[in-house]
């Protein structure tokens, strides 16, 4: 085997949750897909993902309704056209799931011969909308997803693959309107790169919560997607808005173990250390108060009692109805000592949702020729200031479908990628100095937790600002000088996003939705998105 093979398909997906399999799914009649991921495939935020999916399939509700809870949410910065697109397109996108095999819950009690949906209800919705699988959701999407794509014959999954960086015609000097040629690829097995070509190129790589010390996400929430566009010239946009799910459990065996706002969405109430519930003296929706609201309160709350932890508790509601709805997070709780029937559990707000990204068009296009980016790594402005519970499944199968439509009409006319020079590592050696990644990757989670976190100032956002230059030279002296490794690649995204978000979160002179400020407490009117332009644009 050639020490730096490559790879050529029609359209190259960096990513394998429920964005980057739908997209190849859509696809695979017509092109030949690879879908690149960095871990086993089901290892992604989709797989982890409790609550469910948001569409219309209730008579009494309304897309209109959808609409403008998700605005209200957003706090005045969603672009209403596109929440419009994703609302309307809904129940289409989440149709495709279901006949792809996703078992959401039915009502037992129907009248009909076909059982309704069962429908529960998160925070932030007016009305009973969200589809769900249980308390596992984002399991059954992915492992159904899985199925499917492996039965077809015009898709290949490459796993334990990092996506290095893009490949563009400006990049390696062919000249030519610029666009995007593929992307080069780390094999994490043989420890080589790899070049990947292809016509188009998809980013469905998640979020980058991973850059905080507490986080709901798996390990491959590295912000690499965003990382990877920002340096072949796209724009980003509203990364100061970083949501903190408030409900993690606290426990020190389970540092990022979620529990499902569902929970709040069935009536479960949140508590003092001493008992009394405190989400009244913050919004008269108290428990069903959008995340950011409900997040802060908890911050607050422990701050002021110098508490380690609120608590959440359903057992007031009966126990079989707590078992047969929650059976995933009542299982798991009992092997942590919790009986979720009768215990208040103890939670704090984790790093959850990245709510900015890469900016991209209403077919998921970015600025760069050929290149797309969908799901939790994009910005379409549907999320505005704060995403609503269970919009973010909903976007990537709808921008899936979208993104998908768009390539397929412009694949007969799009060029085959020229060939384009190997990796070159011939002047790097292997590092004996691994544990300066490690030292680096801890320092840089610990402060963006402490000064870009649920609380900011000016102050501790230009300190964060000072650290992440230094890191960052660091960092790439070390990438110029040693072997690439999956946590030099990730901190080396990291600290390109850290910089993003704290340069966003300081051009925002107000306080909105997930980002509050300590300096501008109160909102500006006519408020727009946040959007970064690099040196070098594509």
């Amino acid at each position: 085997m050639s020490k730096h093979p490559e790879h050529i398909c029609d359209v190259l997906v960096i990513g394998s949750g429920a964005a980057g399999l739908s997209l190849a799914l859509h696809l695979a009649p017509t092109q030949k897909v690879m879908v690149l991921s960095k871990g086993p495939s089901s290892e992604g935020a989709t797989y982890y993902a409790q609550g469910g999916i948001a569409a219309v399939f209730d008579e009494s509700d309304s897309i209109e309704s959808h609409v403008e809870d998700t605005q209200i949410a957003g706090d005045g910065l969603c672009d209403e056209d596109i929440v419009h697109f994703i609302a309307e397109n809904a129940k289409e996108c989440v149709q495709w799931l279901i006949d792809g095999g996703v078992p959401f819950d039915r009502e037992e009690n129907s009248e009909s011969d076909e059982p309704k949906f069962h429908l529960t209800r998160e925070g932030g919705h007016s009305h009973r909308r969200i589809l769900h699988a249980a308390d596992a959701t984002g399991m059954a999407v992915q492992t159904s997803l899985q199925e499917n794509v492996m039965q077809h014959p015009n898709i290949k999954v490459l796993e334990r693959h990092n996506a290095l960086d893009l490949i563009t015609r400006k990049k390696i000097g062919i000249s030519g309107a610029n666009r995007v040629l593929g992307a080069y690829v780390w094999n994490r097995d043989r420890e080589a790169v790899e070049t990947v070509r292809a016509k188009f190129v998809v980013l469905a790589t998640g979020g980058a919560s991973k850059v905080y010390q507490y986080t709901s996400n798996p390990d491959v929430s590295s912000g690499d997607g965003i990382a990877m566009a920002w340096r072949a010239g796209c724009r980003v946009a509203n990364l100061e808005f970083n949501q903190f799910h408030p409900t993690c459990l606290f426990h020190p065996e389970a540092r990022n173990y979620l529990i499902t706002e569902a929970l709040r969405g069935e009536g479960a109430y949140l508590r003092r250390p001493d008992g009394s519930r405190f989400m009244t003296d913050f919004d008269e929706r108290a428990e069903l108060a959008p995340r950011d609201v409900v997040a802060r309160a908890i911050d607050f709350e422990m701050k002021r009692l110098g508490a380690d932890c609120m608590y959440i508790d359903i057992s007031h509601k009966d126990p079989d109805f707590v078992m047969k709805h929650f059976p995933t997070i009542y299982e798991k709780l009992l092997t942590y000592g919790f009986d979720l029937t009768t215990d208040a559990i103890p939670i704090v707000p984790a790093a959850h949702y990245t709510c900015g990204g890469v900016m991209v068009d209403k077919n998921g296009q970015t600025d760069l020729q050929g290149l797309y980016a969908i799901g939790e790594v994009s910005y379409t402005g549907l999320h505005g200031a704060n995403r609503m519970a269970s919009n973010s499944l909903l976007e990537c199968v709808v921008y899936a479908w979208a993104a998908a439509m768009h390539i397929g009409e412009n694949a007969a006319s799009a060029e085959v990628p020229p060939s384009v020079p190997h990796w070159d590592d011939s002047l790097v050696t292997c590092s004996d100095e691994e544990v300066v990644i490690q030292h680096n990757w801890h320092e840089l989670r610990l402060f963006m937790w402490d000064y870009v976190g649920i609380v900011r100032s000016t102050k501790r956002l230009e300190r964060a600002l000072r650290r992440i230059e230094l890191l960052k030279q660091e960092t790439n002296e070390y990438y110029s000088n040693f072997r690439v490794s999956n946590n030099l690649l990730e901190l080396r995204n990291l600290l390109q996003v850290a910089e993003l978000m704290v340069r966003c979160a300081m051009a925002r002179k107000e306080s909105r939705g997930l980002h509050y400020t300590l300096d501008y407490p109160d909102k500006v009117e006519n408020s727009g998105p946040t959007i970064l332009v690099p040196d070098f644009p594509c």
